[in-house]
Formats: C-alpha cells, structure tokens, sequence
C-alpha cells in the first residue's frame, strides 16, 4: 500500500469557481519513505485573485505567475492527476482535504470532465480526533509546529511534503499506521463520486455534535425558566425600594444558573430594583469578569459593572 499526500492551489476562488494553477503531490510507500514528488502546474485561464483564509488580501504564493500560461490547462492533467488519486493502491490524504477535493470538483465540472472517484483522510481531522478537540481547525503551520516539522507554505509540493511528514510524526506519536490512526478514533475517510462529496466523520465528532446539542436545549431551558419567573414577578417588585431607578442585565452563564440567578433577581425586585435581558438597556451588569461582547456593549452603553460576588455589598451601594 501507498500514502499519496497532495494540495492544491488556485489562482483565484469564488463560491463555485475555482481556478487551479498547481496540484502538489508527495508519493511514499507505508514507511513513509519518498517514491515521488512533483509540483504540476497549471493555466489557470484567469487572473491571480489571492486572498487569505479569512477573506483577506495578501496572500503571496511562492511562484513567478508570468510562467503559468507556460503550463497547460487542467483538462491536459486532468488524466494524470485523477489516475493518482484512484489508484487502489494508494491512500489519499491531505490538510483540511475537503477544500481541495471541492476544487477539483469545481474545476471538472468548469471543463466538462467526469467527475474525480475516491476516497480520502484529512491530517486536520485526523489531529482533531487524537487530541479530542472539535472546536478548533487546526491550521497546517500549527500543527508543523506542535509536531516539529518545518516547511515554506503556499508551494503546493512543499504544503503536500509538510502534510505528509505531519501524518507520520501524528502515526508515530500514536503508535499506528495511517488505516491504524483512523481506526483507533473511528474515523471514516471522506468521499467523491458523482461530483458529490462526503466529508470525514467519526464517533468522536457525532459525540462532539451531540453533547453540543444537549448543551443548546439545556441553555434554552434555563433560559425559558428564567425569564418565566422574571415576567411573572417583574410587576410584584417592591416600589420606591433602595434600588428604584436601577435596571440590572446578568451575564448570559449566570442566568442559566437558574438557582443563583432567580436568587439574584428576587433580591433585586424585593429592593425595588428591575431586570432586563438587553443589556444596552440596563445601568448595571452583573457577571463574573469583564469578558465578552455582551459586557462591553452593556459598559459601553454607560452601565456600572458589578462582579458577581460583589453582588450582596454592591445591592446595598448602589442606592
């Protein structure tokens, strides 16, 4: 069995135009040792249109882009290219795959080809899994980093070569080849055929998925508890207390603390006080630190922030 470790780069990409101008690949045996290595590229028939992964400008690939309409057109590739992806003997692998694998369907079905037929593993998902982290997209340089491997970004050879040096520091680190790793975390490898793709999955993301949520019905829960008890004594609230003319707003993680925030909030009416969910509207926050946009709108709409245990002393004070 072969591992072929490939990326790709585009002159230009827009929501479904994707114009390749190199397709990089690293060929090795299960050893991980090198049997080929190329950088294929290509016309891309387009301008450079670079941006960053966030949309932005800047982002310099590391060729002369003159040279490119040198190169022939995706469609003169087309067979070599789809002949090293589906060669059974070969396991297909990339960084955040399901990108490139998206390009190559953009561009073969821009020239009128028949659609790539393969399946593939993800070094970004594969990470992912063993460190049992779904929140984070680990990006190539971030994870040539944790695994101590150096490389020059954006040369689709040399972005294939890091990714392949990644997977074996990651295979060795976990003590499996690259079927074992996908394996022990129950990964399986994503898919194309019929110009649709299937991207990788696992028992560990499904169970990312359902404890996330669980979490949402346990938030809109507390929610709908809280703000039940909060309209329905809003109108009982003791008038002319110590805190007449004060409008409180909690943090979103203390009014899911359902028990401390009805506590909070009883305390508040009993002194006169009143509550309201928006907190550009209150003139005093409540919330365990000074964190997050929902404490920065309600300061910068001229609230006092109160931290939560200074809750007690504060409802006295602000008289």
């Amino acid at each position: 069995m072969k591992y072929l470790f490939f990326d790709i780069e585009c002159a230009c990409v827009y929501k479904n135009v994707a114009k390749m101008c190199a397709f990089g690949y690293v060929l090795t045996d299960e050893k991980f040792q090198v049997l080929a290595r190329e950088d294929i590229l290509l016309n891309p028939r387009g301008k450079f249109h670079l941006t960053d992964r966030k949309g932005g400008e800047g982002l310099v690939l590391p060729y002369e882009y003159e040279d490119f309409k040198k190169y022939p057109v995706f469609p003169a590739e087309y067979p070599r290219i789809k002949a090293l992806l589906e060669d059974k003997e070969s396991i297909v692998c990339g960084h955040a795959t399901i990108n490139d694998v998206n390009y190559l369907n953009l561009e073969t079905k821009r020239y009128k080809l028949p659609s790539f037929r393969f399946s593939f593993h993800d070094t970004q998902f594969l990470f992912m899994n063993a460190q049992k982290e779904f929140t984070r997209q680990y990006g190539l340089q971030a994870m040539a980093e944790e695994l101590g491997v150096e490389f020059t970004p954006h040369r689709a050879v040399d972005d294939a070569y890091a990714t392949m040096r990644v997977c074996e520091r990651l295979c060795a680190r976990e003590g499996a080849d690259l079927n074992g790793l996908a394996e022990k975390y129950a990964v399986r490898a994503g898919r194309i055929a019929g110009y649709k793709i299937q991207p990788p999955t696992s028992l560990g993301l499904k169970a990312y998925y359902q404890e996330r949520e669980e979490e949402r019905e346990k938030h809109i829960k507390a929610h709908e508890e809280f703000y039940r008890y909060v309209n329905k004594h809003m109108h009982r609230r003791k008038k002319g207390g110590a805190l007449e003319g004060k409008i409180f707003c909690f943090s979103r993680d203390i009014e899911d603390d359902v028990p401390v925030s009805r506590k909070l909030v009883e305390a508040i009416f009993n002194s006169g006080g009143q509550y309201t969910s928006h907190p550009t509207e209150c003139n005093v926050y409540i919330a365990r630190d000074e964190s997050g946009a929902r404490c920065k709108n309600a300061i910068t709409s001229g609230a006092a922030f109160i931290p939560l245990e200074q809750l007690e002393s504060a409802l006295l004070e602000t008289v």
